[in-house]
């Protein structure tokens, strides 16, 4: 795994140092930069966002989350449809990530995790503060045990953010709950608050945390939360026509169940499609 982030963190290093990272206007602007920043904006894009996790007792861990987004209007509102195919390579059991549910085993395991699509609707054009509200499904994808919940769960999902001209802050929320799948599986009841804010710099640049904090309920007290403390940079750029953007974060975790990891390094590459 440290071979494949030295790849990824010196092909950022390339891009943003050579000629293809565009100015701020070249790149669209506040206007570009403002839509990356809102989660139910009108907006396609493809993410990749790679996650590596350190100081767990079992060993590193790495995520690659492809979340692409397909926002659709319907009359006065928008349907913002937002999935996230997880494909994982573990050590071991990581205790406290809701996407490695499965203690049994810790001989460790790679390939594709469980799949979540989230449907927000969202006014198509908010006055004030930006709000979305929609399902939320996982479904069991996994390709090992060890990778997934064998369940189909479901819940409520809620966004509520603000642009003011320094960048944009506000939240994301999330429960799920198991509605179905293998009867000799431990039940899902799991909750995400993803608080964010971007502070925007000259010339593309911006400064972001996105903390994802989340909680097990079904765990043992003292042992339901993970919670991460960090940020990071990022910035827009062209590569020819194409608009991207792309940010490195650091988050340490200042509570965790036992035995889970420390902190965490992210890398994301995100393609733009504006209309």
């Amino acid at each position: 795994m440290s071979t494949r982030l030295s790849i990824l963190i010196l092909l950022t290093a390339v891009l943003l140092a050579s000629g293809v990272a565009a100015e701020e206007d070249a790149s669209g602007g506040g206007d570009l930069r403002a839509a990356v920043q809102n989660p139910v904006g009108s907006l396609i894009s493809v993410p990749f966002k790679s996650i590596w996790d350190y100081g767990a007792d079992n060993g590193t861990a790495y995520f690659m989350n492809l979340q692409p987004v397909f926002p659709q209007r319907v009359n006065e509102w928008n349907l913002i449809h937002r999935v996230i195919a997880p494909y994982i390579s573990v050590d071991g059991y990581h205790a406290g990530r809701p996407e490695l549910p499965n203690p049994s085993s810790g001989e460790g395991a790679s390939g594709l995790g469980d799949i979540n699509y989230t449907m927000f609707l969202s006014p198509a054009e908010p006055k004030g503060a930006i709000w979305g509200v929609g399902p939320s499904i996982t479904g069991p994808s996994a390709t090992d045990t060890q990778l997934g919940s064998g369940k189909w769960s479901a819940g409520p999902s809620f966004v509520l953010l603000k642009q003011p001209k320094f960048g944009t802050y506000g939240f994301l929320v999330r429960q799920l709950w198991s509605v179905g799948g293998q009867s000799d599986r431990n039940e899902v009841s799991s909750f995400l608050l993803e608080p964010f804010l971007n502070y925007n710099l000259p010339k593309g640049w911006y400064l972001v945390t996105d903390m994802v904090l989340t909680a097990n309920w079904q765990a043992a007290d003292g042992q339901q939360w993970i919670v991460p403390m960090g940020g990071g940079v990022g910035k827009l750029f062209k590569i020819g026509n194409q608009a991207m953007n792309t940010r490195v974060e650091a988050y340490a975790n200042v509570e965790k169940p036992d035995g889970g990891p420390d902190w965490s390094l992210s890398w994301t590459l995100q393609f733009l499609f504006p209309k």
